[in-house]
């Protein structure tokens, strides 16, 4: 697993987990029935990213009604992976999970067929989910569980709209599975996680830091008013997306767009008077 993606593998020691996604620069989403071989008395775990750049992370969240999982990396690591966007799916829109559990595995693709139904899962919760169904017969797809939902054209940013959880047995062969998923939506795992505040959203808007080991003289410090105006376009954007897609609640979207503005000015306040 060796690319720019935002995908992760989980690992507890030599022991491999499962799979999950960069939601911030802080936070990985993933399905909490990957985590089942996790050490019950340890939460902290081993995250390998898509370039194969190893950190640290603990277990923050369990939702055990909606089988997901919040965990959080070591502020200590400096993540520089991208972060996808979060969108909606509709009904018809063509999908892929581009997390492979393993680099001789497929790439899942196909078709969503209901988008935002409820859905009873395994948990025991009623969530909104994706009905998925894929191009490619495998039989037992079990690995990709916790990898992302995306749609839209692939060229572009990625777009992630929900992630995988599980898979529809075949009704007259309990023994044998269908190429049917079903992934909760990204908008029903950002209103179950209270990490989602504003804060932890302005991550998604932070760039990667520029390289320690780069020549000073390549790296112009940009002025502190075009610094403000570029981080303020850049929250009124973000929230713009999550209310045109429908993510997260118009209320609440104006209620995160204040509080992260407020946050942008405290920042460079501070900046400034540390000058």
């Amino acid at each position: 697993m060796k690319s720019e993606g935002y995908w992760v593998e989980l690992y507890q020691g030599q022991q491999r987990l499962g799979g999950g996604f960069l939601v911030t620069r802080r936070f990985v989403l993933t399905a909490l029935h990957c985590l089942r071989g996790l050490n019950a008395v340890e939460e902290e775990l081993n995250i390998v990213l898509a370039d194969g750049t190893q950190v640290r992370g603990e277990v923050r969240r369990r939702d055990k009604d909606a089988d997901l999982a919040l965990i959080e990396i070591d502020a200590g690591h400096d993540v520089r992976q991208p972060v996808p966007a979060a969108g909606v799916a509709r009904a018809g829109m063509h999908w892929r999970g581009p997390y492979r559990p393993a680099e001789n595995d497929v790439e899942l693709t196909g078709q969503v067929d209901h988008a935002g139904v409820s859905y009873l899962c395994e948990g025991g919760a009623l969530i909104e989910a994706l009905q998925l169904t894929t191009d490619q017969y495998l039989g037992d797809y079990s690995g990709y569980s916790g990898g992302p939902v995306e749609t839209g054209d692939r060229k572009r940013r990625p777009v992630v709209a929900g992630i995988l959880l599980e898979q529809v047995p075949d009704r007259c062969d309990a023994g044998r599975n269908t190429n049917v998923l079903f992934a909760a939506t990204l908008r029903e795992a950002m209103q179950r996680f209270d990490h989602f505040d504003v804060v932890h959203l302005l991550d998604v808007l932070r760039p990667p830091q520029v390289r320690s080991d780069a020549s000073p003289a390549l790296q112009p410090a940009p002025s502190p008013a075009r610094h403000q105006s570029d981080r303020v376009e850049a929250v009124i954007q973000a929230f713009q997306q999550l209310a045109d897609g429908n993510v997260l609640d118009p209320v609440r979207i104006a209620e995160l767009r204040y509080l992260a503005l407020k946050e942008v000015f405290m920042d460079d306040s501070r900046a400034v008077s540390h000058e």
